[in-house]
Formats: C-alpha cells, sequence, structure tokens
C-alpha cells in the first residue's frame, strides 16, 4: 500500500508558485471570511494564511462572531468584493446556525471565487468552461494524475453528494479530459455497499469517523479519505486505517486532501490575477 501524500505535493504546487509570485508586483491579495469559533474551520483558514506567507502573498481576514448578523455577513463579502487589494477570496464553510449559505455564496463577485463555489462557477464548471474549480475536487485530481492514478475508463465510486465536494467532484471526473466513469452513493442508495465494492477508486466525503471498513473495497482499490470527524482534539477520517491492507493506495488524514485543497485555493487565486478566467 502506498500514501497519497497531499503534503509532500502541496509543499511542491507551493514551491513553484513562490517562484512566480516572486515576479508579481502588486502582489496578489487573498481574503478570508470566518464566522464563529468552529475548531476546524479555524484550523483552515489558519493554514490558509500560513500557506500566503510561505508563498509571498497578501492575506486578508475578517473574523465575525458566531452571532454575527446575517447583514454584517453580507457586508463583509461586499468590503471584499469591492476592496483593490483583494484579487480573491472565501467564505469559510461550515456557517454557523440555520442559514442558507447559498444565498451568501451567490452575493460573492464570481471574479473573486477563490473557492469555486458560486453558482455561476458551478455552471461553467457543469459546462467544461474555465472558471476558478471547487478546490477539493481539483485537489483530489491533481493528487491522484500526479500520482499516476489511471482515470480514463475507471469506476469512480464517491461516498456523499455535498456541494464542497461530492457532485463537483464527479462532474470533473467525467470531463472528456478525464473520462472516468463515476457512481456516486448517498443516504438513498440501495444497496449502497454492493456499488462501492466495484470502484476501482473510492472517495470517502460523509465525515463518519472509519465508516469504510477494509471488506467494503475490492482489494487493489485506490481510496481518497475527504471527511473528517474531531473527537477529544484528534482528527479521524472517514477511511477506517485497517483498510490500508486492502488498498493499493490511500490518502492519509490528516496530511492527504487538506494540504491540496488549501494549495488549490491559491492555484485559483493566482489564475484569477493573471486574467485566466474571463
Amino acid at each position: 500500500m502506498a500514501l497519497l501524500d497531499g503534503k509532500l505535493l502541496a509543499a511542491k504546487l507551493k514551491a513553484e508558485m513562490k517562484s512566480t509570485v516572486a515576479a508579481l508586483d502588486p502582489k496578489p491579495g487573498l481574503g478570508t471570511i470566518l464566522v464563529g469559533l468552529d475548531p476546524g474551520s479555524n484550523s483552515y483558514v489558519a493554514g490558509k494564511h500560513r500557506d500566503c506567507a510561505d508563498v509571498g502573498i497578501n492575506s486578508l481576514r475578517i473574523d465575525l462572531a458566531a452571532d454575527a448578523t446575517d447583514e454584517e455577513i453580507f457586508s463583509a463579502i461586499e468590503k471584499f468584493n469591492n476592496d483593490p487589494l483583494c484579487t480573491g477570496f472565501i467564505l469559510q464553510l461550515p456557517l454557523p446556525g440555520n442559514r442558507n449559505e447559498d444565498e451568501f455564496l451567490a452575493a460573492i463577485d464570481p471574479k473573486k471565487d477563490c473557492d469555486g463555489l458560486h453558482p455561476i462557477n458551478l455552471g461553467k464548471l457543469l459546462l467544461g468552461v474555465d472558471a476558478p474549480r471547487p478546490c477539493t475536487p481539483a485537489g483530489i485530481v491533481r493528487l491522484l494524475i500526479e500520482n499516476e492514478i489511471e482515470l480514463a475508463g475507471a469506476h469512480v465510486v464517491i461516498i456523499g453528494r455535498g456541494l464542497t465536494v461530492g457532485r463537483p467532484l464527479s462532474i470533473l471526473l467525467s470531463e472528456k479530459s478525464i473520462n472516468a466513469t463515476i457512481s456516486i452513493v448517498h443516504t438513498g442508495t440501495k444497496n449502497p455497499e454492493e456499488i462501492i465494492k466495484t470502484g476501482d477508486i473510492v472517495i470517502v466525503a460523509i465525515g463518519k469517523k472509519h465508516f469504510l471498513k477494509p471488506e467494503m473495497i475490492k482489494r487493489g482499490a485506490v481510496v481518497v479519505d475527504v471527511g473528517i470527524t474531531r473527537e477529544n482534539g484528534k482528527i479521524f477520517g472517514d477511511v477506517d486505517p485497517a483498510v490500508g491492507e486492502v488498498a493499493s493506495f490511500i490518502s492519509p488524514t490528516p496530511g492527504g486532501v487538506g494540504p491540496m485543497t488549501r494549495a488549490m485555493l491559491l492555484k485559483n487565486l493566482l489564475a484569477i490575477y493573471q486574467g485566466q478566467f474571463q
């Protein structure tokens, strides 16, 4: 069993971006909007700002209390939309409370949407038009390609149909340039274990500790662990560690998909800065 080392690949990509950024003047600026004190969200945002420092990108940060009003969140979005120092930005999800996240995502200027989750950019993904791509799906695809995992004709089973991973990932992988065959397993799927067992590549993004067991996959399958669960200060993935005894490749948690998500965020930012998305 070999590791899909996202930390190592992300470091390589960041080194390449650092060289590019060194020649840029003014420097690109990444903005983050964080609402509340969720440990996972705080950790990701802190990591994004460390990455900016490593690469030489300016970073801007707006932190709001968990009980911030919708108006305060919209105001923060509008501030970054209009800030010439902010090349692109993200609204860290999930938001606390029972909020309609779609409304906030739609308020982001699609030309500054580093997460690739604005409705216009998701529509461009469906159409195959250049636009910022959702970071985690893009990071997963890059991780598989860089490790020479054969995607063309492969049967990829995605467990989870969320907006940030499952659904956009299914579109990316089924593009003609990649040409994988996709099955999405979710709460309404009948006989899910039968489908999972047929996957050449199994990607789990549901946030359930050690959901995927070794008996659920075929021997030699490639496994990508996306979801995380936090318990008593520790991080657990969706994949039981014993799966490594059956899989040919597996992404670790942490150190697999997370660093790639952040690297793709910076790739989107640089592409926005360089005018690659029109």
